[in-house]
């Protein structure tokens, strides 16, 4: 007979519930998510809403009628999901894609593996790597702010890593494409193109410190993830500064700080052990640099944490934390 039930992670010890903790983390997330509002308007709360719907439904259904689980919608999971996963998107993207990706996201990159606690990839990426991979125009086609009461169009625009990247492939310098490039204010308060979630550092950072004072993250993977990337471009700006840009542009903008901060730290798909969460945190900074220097794309983030993401178990393999009991040598 079986006396022994091992659910699946996160585990954790203490009063937190891991309801508390989805709905910490939702709670967290609403101050990028009213900078959206206002500067993107109603087209923002429809992709919002539809991600979140869209999630919340497939959840349910899958539970339902596939895994014939009594479905779990309510512990909030699906609802960040659908945050984060309308986070990575612009605001003009067409609401049936917007459904598609909620789909895989769910469907494939969580359920798939049997729910929350069993996926190894985050289901909000995998999603926006499907949606950019599958409809790249849509997907790359960046709407700038405007007041939310405008009844003008959007137009549309490069975001600050598209201006570089187009830049420097065109063999211009920093000094030439810096009257292109937004001010560090602007990328941090907010007022730039985007995805919904990344045009506003100051929020990304409020939702962030929230968290730690809740205890539901540690600094151990945001600030390694982000400090990595800040010494690895300020050597590149050293070398060469007419070619790379300065390493306080590379924190601010693309989905740095949304990456680094929410979508690294999923306690699901990333280290167990605080040594671990630093190796970790390094590997992703390292890989979004490379993609972001020389890759084809100009924002390397997605990529770099879903790459690490699958790293996580042979992380978690070599950093093990000490037994109960164990001698400590």
């Amino acid at each position: 007979m079986n006396l022994l039930t091992v659910s699946g992670s996160p585990h954790l010890h203490g009063d937190q519930s891991l309801k508390k903790i989805m709905w910490g983390v939702v709670i967290a997330l609403v101050p990028a998510m009213m900078v959206s509002f206002w500067y993107f308007g109603l087209a923002a709360i429809i992709i919002t809403l539809t991600a979140v719907v869209s999630c919340l439904i497939f959840e349910y259904l899958i539970q339902k009628f596939l895994l014939k689980q009594a479905p779990t919608i309510t512990d909030g999971s699906a609802i960040i999901t659908g945050i984060l996963l309308a986070f990575n998107v612009p605001s003009s993207l067409p609401v049936w894609q917007m459904v598609i990706g909620a789909l895989v996201a769910i469907g494939i990159a969580k359920m798939s593996y049997g729910g929350l606690g069993k996926n190894p990839f985050n289901p909000a990426l995998v999603g926006r790597v499907f949606l950019l991979i599958s409809f790249p125009v849509d997907m790359t086609s960046w709407p700038l702010p405007k007041p939310i009461w405008s009844m003008v169009d959007a137009i549309t625009g490069p975001t600050p890593l598209g201006v570089l990247k187009e830049g420097i492939g065109k063999g211009d310098t920093i000094s030439q494409l810096a009257a292109q490039l937004p001010s560090y204010q602007d990328m941090f308060i907010g007022g730039i193109g985007g995805s919904l979630g990344e045009i506003s550092a100051a929020a990304l950072l409020l939702g962030g410190l929230f968290m730690m004072y809740k205890k539901i993250i540690t600094c151990h993977i945001p600030v390694s993830y982000l400090l990595t990337v800040f010494v690895f471009t300020a050597i590149m700006w050293q070398i060469n500064p007419e070619h790379y840009i300065n390493p306080l542009f590379h924190l601010l903008a693309g989905g740095l700080m949304l990456g680094a901060i929410f979508m690294a730290t999923d306690m699901v798909t990333s280290p167990m052990t605080y040594r671990g969460m630093l190796l970790y945190g390094f590997g992703c900074g390292v890989l979004t640099v490379l993609i972001r220097l020389w890759g084809s794309y100009p924002e390397g983030v997605s990529f770099a944490i879903l790459i690490m993401n699958a790293v996580v178990p042979l992380i978690n393999k070599g950093f093990k934390p000490k037994r109960f009991g164990e001698v400590i040598k």
